[in-house]
């Protein structure tokens, strides 16, 4: 056959209503099993593929879930983008991915694209995005779920790991082991992680009658922190110990380290990140980190854009200290 077949050919052909054809197809939809063999048989042999928009023009879902990210340098998104990808296919969704700054100018315009599509929902990774479009993209009917961000004001649904208990492990860990120069690398000033995970740190090493030796800007960002990290070893006393607030910043600065200031990890630096990605398993880092569940994350996050409560949620999950050789 030549051209698009169409669901009226397979109806014919298995003997059935369009309407049987359409339901086949649909996910969810009521059918019998004698039915729905007859239409997959005449589909095979037709060459026949469902129309996907066209049907979401009819249902008025087009089961897209749209997501919204930041940067993918972290290497915790991309194992995220492939555990929603797959949560989402299993509900039978699939993902519309777009890129955007973590500014609020950027986030609403890919925000109105993603709209223009008819997403049935929106997963804002590592976005900043204010209460005003949250607001916005639920008066036209889309949930809208914040990942690995919580919104300040609690406006918003958000899922988070308990970044101020990370913060608090990894300063525990340090201290346990003796370490009196403790050093910090932190993130994006405008991203509440960096914030929780710093104030958890700080908190703890307060409480413990200790002070943060010194500090100094990474903002999640690989070349932002091999300067802030030659700032801070390029000096006539180090500091002994370094919570990089993710495992990127971390990886940066034992690469500086070891390669650069001739440093032995974890002898002469202790260092500790924030994820526990998987390079951060590799002999040539075996990275101390903060496990974030990202697995668990995707399924709160599925679950919360898929069926929505009523007033925003704010999940948050616990995490772990992995320990490895770079510290003590």
């Amino acid at each position: 056959m030549t051209g698009r077949v169409t669901s009226f050919e397979v109806a014919k052909r298995a003997g059935v209503s369009r309407s049987a054809v359409s339901r086949v197809f649909t996910p969810g939809a009521s059918v019998s099993e004698k039915t729905a063999r007859k239409v997959r048989e005449a589909a095979t042999a037709l060459g026949y593929r469902p129309n996907v928009l066209a049907r979401s023009l009819l249902t008025g879902k087009s089961r897209i879930i749209g997501l919204v990210v930041g940067y993918l340098d972290n290497h915790f998104y991309p194992v995220v983008l492939e555990k929603l990808s797959n949560a989402l296919q299993a509900e039978g969704y699939h993902v519309m991915i777009f890129m955007a700054a973590d500014l609020d100018r950027s986030v609403r315009r890919v925000t109105e694209e993603l709209l223009d599509y008819q997403v049935d929902g929106l997963i804002m990774a590592s976005i900043s995005m204010t209460s005003n479009m949250v607001k916005w993209a639920e008066e036209l009917g889309v949930p809208v779920v914040l990942f690995n961000r919580r919104d300040m004001a609690r406006a918003a649904t958000s899922v988070v790991s308990d970044n101020l208990a990370g913060g608090r492990l990894a300063a525990a860990h340090l201290m346990a082991a003796g370490h009196r120069r403790i050093a910090y690398v932190a993130g994006s000033a405008v991203a509440s992680t960096q914030r929780d995970r710093e104030e958890g740190f700080v908190k703890a090493l307060g409480d413990a009658g200790r002070s943060l030796w010194r500090r100094v800007d990474g903002g999640f960002d690989a070349d932002q922190t091999r300067a802030a990290v030659r700032s801070l070893l390029d000096q006539p006393e180090r500091p002994d110990a370094v919570f990089a607030a993710n495992d990127l910043m971390a990886f940066v600065l034992m690469d500086v380290a070891r390669y650069e200031s001739g440093l032995n990890i974890p002898d002469d630096l202790a260092v500790i990140g924030f994820d526990d990605v998987p390079a951060a398993s590799w002999p040539s880092y075996d990275l101390t980190t903060v496990r974030q569940d990202a697995g668990a994350m995707v399924a709160e996050a599925v679950s919360l854009v898929l069926s929505p409560r009523k007033g925003p949620v704010q999940a948050v999950l616990p995490v772990e200290l992995i320990k490895r050789a770079s510290t003590l």
